[in-house]
């Protein structure tokens, strides 16, 4: 009994003085301790297609009383992941870097034969997105906070938190009483005296949009080797050297960002016929999967998530690729620039490239496979593009002589 009201005494101070009217979740581990704390709002906005062939929109919020069997702790990782309603489970990732931690990614699978929630869906399928939070660089034995909304957007899907206030490492099984409190709620800081700003009018976000003042052109990113290992003390089994700008579209602007492979870190997972390589930065985390069907492998998925200027939480993904294609047991190069349309919202441009995803030896590439923009034959194409326009003009002049001498014969006396 005394434990249980010291234990309510403690979450009188600390994180629980920060804590909102929402869902609040603890996690205990195999010793029955503490070792994670929740507690937030969230909601769901979901596209999906009736039985009638309409697009609707399902809104509802992530409800107070959830079950959370799947969520776990560990010194080096933890999972929170809450399950509600007819099949619908919300999961947060968590990892330890150094001295702070990060929220990976959040997975939100949905039951679109839940009838209440989507009513007349012509699907029966459990969907799911995964997408990451802004959530980095929380100092151990600190609480995560953040009151302000961040909206993570998605093809389908709309997720929006606040009042957010997570613990995802508990250590001694008590809270901690320390705060690390996310950008949003900060203090804005003044960049200009009162005198300088311009008149507030009722095109305010006008006068703030990006494109009244161009923005310079970045500068060619930096190369990065990443490399993906199955223990600290194992060899590389996934290799990926190059460097990569992303260009993105929130609705009528574009945003341009460099992956800073000074910042960035890298993970992911080799399989035999399956391989993921995920580069995560402060404000970018890039998930790139290949795919192996035992004679070539190929970058088949794309999966971004960002963080714009404007503090929007942009995320797009294509699962359906089919690029950097090279025989298993090679590796893929391109050095030239390259640029691909991954979604209507999504160009991603790569320069210096050279991967390869499976049958590793000895943590070094094997032999590269050259993209046609390396090769030697590229050298034709223009030549080739000369022959057709020269041939072209050729045509040209034999039809108006050809015109012209029968033109000719046409007038003659008899």
């Amino acid at each position: 009994m005394f434990r249980y009201a010291a234990f309510a005494l403690l979450l009188a101070f600390g994180c629980v003085m920060h804590l909102s009217r929402g869902t609040e979740v603890t996690v205990k581990d195999k010793d029955d301790k503490l070792c994670l704390y929740a507690n937030l709002l969230v909601n769901f906005t979901v596209s999906y297609v009736t039985s009638g062939n309409k697009s609707e929109l399902a809104e509802f919020e992530l409800p107070a009383e959830v079950v959370s069997n799947g969520s776990q702790c560990d010194a080096a990782s933890s999972t929170l992941k809450l399950n509600f309603g007819a099949g619908h489970s919300w999961s947060m990732n968590f990892s330890v870097s150094g001295n702070t931690y990060q929220a990976d990614s959040i997975t939100f699978a949905y039951n679109l034969s839940d009838a209440t929630v989507f009513p007349k869906s012509a699907s029966t399928d459990t969907l799911s997105v995964t997408v990451r939070p802004h959530i980095t660089d929380v100092g151990m034995d600190t609480c995560y906070s953040c009151k302000s909304k961040e909206t993570i957007q998605s093809d389908s899907v709309n997720q929006t938190l606040w009042n957010v206030l997570i613990q995802a490492f508990v250590s001694n099984g008590t809270h901690s009483e320390n705060l690390t409190t996310c950008a949003a709620d900060l203090p804005a800081t003044p960049t200009a005296s009162p005198t300088t700003v311009a008149p507030v009018t009722n095109t305010t976000a006008t006068t703030l949009s990006p494109t009244t003042s161009p923005t310079p052109a970045l500068p060619t990113p930096a190369t990065g080797k990443f490399s993906v290992k199955p223990d600290n003390n194992g060899t590389a089994c996934l290799l990926a050297n190059f460097a990569l700008r992303l260009r993105v579209k929130q609705g009528e602007k574009y945003q341009e960002m460099n992956l800073d492979p000074n910042v960035t870190r890298a993970s992911g997972s080799c399989g035999v016929n399956s391989s993921e390589l995920v580069l995560a930065s402060n404000d970018m985390t890039v998930v790139l999967t290949f795919t192996n069907d035992t004679k070539k492998f190929r970058l088949q998925s794309v999966n971004v998530t960002a963080k714009l200027s404007s503090g929007v939480i942009f995320s797009e993904a294509n699962s359906s690729l089919s690029l950097w294609e090279a025989a298993v047991g090679s590796s893929y190069m391109c050095n030239k620039e390259q640029n691909y349309t991954i979604t209507s919202r999504l160009n991603i441009f790569t320069f210096n490239l050279q991967v390869q995803p499976f049958a590793v030896k000895k943590g070094l590439f094997s032999t590269a496979e050259e993209c046609f923009l390396d090769s030697d034959l590229s050298f034709l194409v223009p030549i080739a593009v000369g022959v057709a326009l020269s041939f072209l003009i050729v045509l040209v002049l034999l039809s108006y002589l050809i015109g012209r001498r029968k033109s000719r014969t046409g007038y003659q006396s008899v």
